[in-house]
């Protein structure tokens, strides 16, 4: 063993890292992912409508600013082909201040084109944002809430189209925009533009983020913030005012089983766009779907608290109007860290229906109104009917009435979607959760955001139970075979949290995530909606992806036998031990580390080092001496660069692990036992009779209390 003080720390830190057996091996954690900031917003203003077309032209709108000094905005940030970014991106300066432009929206990487704001005046006459009467025409509110952005080109190659946004409101507007692009001025040239009359589907509840299908059209998303409909004609509720002004919209007080559903836009390369809810999918607080490339398989989020994540599968592909719905049911990985900590997940079937079956449900609950309410009585589907439902499908009694119920038919998974995943099991403690996404471009993963970790999901009950971020994460949906999700893991996580600070959240990194876009080369573009941040951002997040290394070092262990068979039961044995390495990367100096290790104690016999190997073939002999007992012999290869420069996280490229037994007895579950004992020796002469090294059994105590601690990888 080499006295030199820098090897001795190294060898300190290697020891406690190699204590657990076996050695596991994971991401190096060498290298960093990328989080550069893209965009920040004015004061107050939410990210939203992000949408790449297919020329890679970056919309995103501002909603909600601060009032007394800007609009609500929607652009686009042109000059960059968000499609195929270079390696190095540039970041805008954190020091940006809103008042640096006009519009108060900075961008580091191309330029940001004002298209539309809040109170200009359209084609028509009529204002953007501006949500008008189905009944008498009348203005009845201004909107400062421009969400999803979809962009449909109207000619071959996408130069020309409509870009459609949803106004999120109560009602909800969409404004079509006539663009074209002009080369000379690297710009888009408004041609003309309308808000969109909704009477066709008795206008639109909250429409926020949402995506377009993959046969092009529009999928808008009803975000029904009203957990209880039973007070939905309730005038003294609190959130009575979105039902009295959707009543002034219409001309009549609404069916809440009107809303709350996703909306898809078709012919929307037309004037004329035609709007349909798809029923099928269910109602909730939408915040948007996703469409596999299957064309069957959609994927849905639920905004909002205690909520739950939602599939739906097509009977037919291309048509969302007639399928099955399913809810996740999740099953938490043996730890509690939100930044590490994954679930698997199952899927629950909810029913199967179409539109036209569901439209005839909703039909039976048309022309309830305030005069109709009861104080404690409910002229919607009660929770009583939600159990029935759920006991007929289960064929269970789960409220303990002695009876199980029964339901005519499967209204309650369609109109009451989240308490009937509910009540058969379902997940429901998902906290904001924000944005669904996936890019067929890069079909490995779905990507979800949580904008705040927190409530049900960390209160300590339930498939959920984790630590706070209430700064937020994004998760990283794995799929198995026909686009189904089996697993979901955090990948960008928020933070860090100072609670005393003005902005809660490290101005450097994620708060609130929200929108997501996933690039075509799987990077993904990130929105904020957050009062943790003084300014709300559009982060680019990049994986760290490990360069692909074409040798496969190896090392080998060609033997390692007995040389000397004592008699003496506290007599050493002596082995002959032989490793050799092949397929070493040419001009690069490696280092292998041998360690003997006590299976029994779990206590070091010894450590030793071979250095400045530099070709395939090298052999390194040894004489190893061991008292009685079961062993593991550890052999590992590092790059000496590597090792040197950071012990505690250097990559295991190789690694071989030999046990054997020392001594004439035998080893059951690493004890030891003598041929000619019937009993086990105990635990304490065990310990003594390991230590073959002096001194080397206090050298690991002391490593043992360090707390210290290494990551050991493979190069991918």
């Amino acid at each position: 063993m080499r006295a030199n003080t820098v090897l001795i720390l190294i060898s300190i830190c290697l020891l406690l890292g190699l204590s657990g057996s076996p050695l596991v091996e994971a991401q190096s954690q060498g290298e960093e992912d990328e989080m550069i900031r893209i965009i920040m917003l004015p004061p107050e203003a939410e990210v939203t409508g992000m949408y790449v077309d297919e020329h890679g032209r970056f919309f995103v709108n501002a909603m909600h600013p601060d009032e007394d000094q800007y609009n609500a905005t929607i652009g686009v940030i042109t000059g960059v082909d968000w499609n195929n970014l270079p390696d190095v991106v540039p970041e805008l300066d954190a020091s940006s201040k809103a008042g640096d432009v006009w519009h108060g929206i900075r961008t580091g990487y191309g330029q940001y084109q004002v298209l539309l704001q809040t109170g200009d005046t359209l084609s028509d006459g009529q204002l953007a944002g501006g949500i008008y009467s189905i009944a008498d025409g009348q203005q009845i509110l201004l909107s400062q809430k421009p969400d999803f952005n979809a962009f449909i080109p109207t000619n071959q190659d996408g130069t020309s189209g409509f870009l459609y946004t949803a106004w999120e409101d109560r009602p909800a507007g969409i404004s079509q925009l006539e663009i074209q692009w002009n080369p000379n001025s690297d710009q888009w040239d408004v041609l003309g533009g309308q808000m969109l009359n909704l009477s066709t589907i008795n206008g639109g509840w909250v429409l926020c983020f949402g995506t377009v299908s993959p046969w092009g059209s529009p999928l808008f998303s009803e975000e029904l913030y009203f957990d209880d409909t039973e007070d939905w004609n309730n005038q003294n509720y609190r959130y009575h005012q979105g039902q009295q002004l959707l009543a002034s919209y219409l001309g009549t007080y609404p069916n809440p089983y009107d809303y709350g559903f996703i909306v898809e836009m078709e012919d929307s390369d037309t004037n004329n766009p035609n709007l349909v809810r798809q029923y099928t999918m269910g109602r909730y607080s939408h915040e948007n779907a996703q469409v596999m490339p299957d064309n069957k398989t959609v994927y849905l989020s639920d905004d909002g608290y205690d909520t739950v994540l939602y599939k739906f599968i097509a009977d037919t592909p291309g048509d969302l109007t007639k399928g099955t719905l399913y809810a996740a049911k999740l099953i938490q990985d043996a730890t509690r860290d939100s930044s590490t900590t994954g679930f698997d997940v199952e899927w629950i079937e909810l029913a199967s229906s179409s539109n036209a079956e569901i439209s005839s449900w909703i039909d039976d609950y048309d022309g309830i109104s305030t005069t109709d309410y009861v104080n404690g009585e409910n002229s919607y589907i009660t929770d009583q009917e939600i159990n029935d439902w759920a006991e007929d499908r289960l064929n269970q009694d789960l409220n303990d009435d002695g009876i199980i119920g029964y339901a005519l038919d499967d209204r309650v998974a369609f109109l009451e979607t989240r308490k009937a995943a509910a009540a058969i099991g379902a997940t429901d403690e998902w906290n904001k959760m924000e944005g669904v996404v996936f890019n067929p471009n890069a079909p490995e993963y779905v990507y979800l955001a949580m904008s705040n970790i927190d409530r049900a999901m960390t209160d300590g009950q339930g498939d959920i139970d984790v630590s706070d971020n209430f700064c937020g994460i994004v998760y990283r949906m794995t799929m198995v075979d026909e686009w189904s999700i089996a697993r979901i893991d955090p990948v960008i996580i928020g933070g860090p949290y100072t609670s005393s600070a003005q902005y809660e959240c490290d101005n450097n990194n994620l708060a609130g995530p929200d929108n997501l876009l996933v690039l075509n080369d799987g990077s993904i573009l990130v929105g904020e909606d957050t009062r943790k941040h003084e300014y709300n951002t559009v982060w680019l997040w990049r994986e760290y992806i490990a360069p692909v290394v074409d040798v496969d070092e190896e090392i080998q262990v060609n033997y390692l036998r007995p040389s000397a068979t004592p008699t003496n039961l506290n007599s050493s044995w002596t082995y002959e031990y032989q490793a050799e390495v092949n397929d070493l990367a040419q001009d690069t100096t490696y280092t292998a580390i041998v360690v003997a290790k006590n299976l029994s104690s779990g206590e070091w016999s010894g450590i030793w080092w071979w250095e400045d190997i530099k070709a395939s073939g090298e052999q390194y002999n040894l004489a190893i001496a061991l008292n009685r007992g079961c062993y593991s012999i550890d052999t590992t290869l590092y790059e000496e660069q590597d090792l040197r420069a950071d012990p505690t996280s250097a990559i295991v490229l190789s690694m071989n692990q030999t046990e054997i037994v020392v001594g004439d007895g035998t080893c059951l579950n690493g004890v030891y036992t003598e041929a000619i004992l019937e009993e086990v020796m105990d635990a304490d002469e065990r310990v003594e009779k390991s230590e073959s090294t002096p001194g080397f059994g206090i050298l690991t105590a002391i490593v043992a209390l360090s707390l210290s601690a290494i990551v050991v990888s493979r190069k991918q």
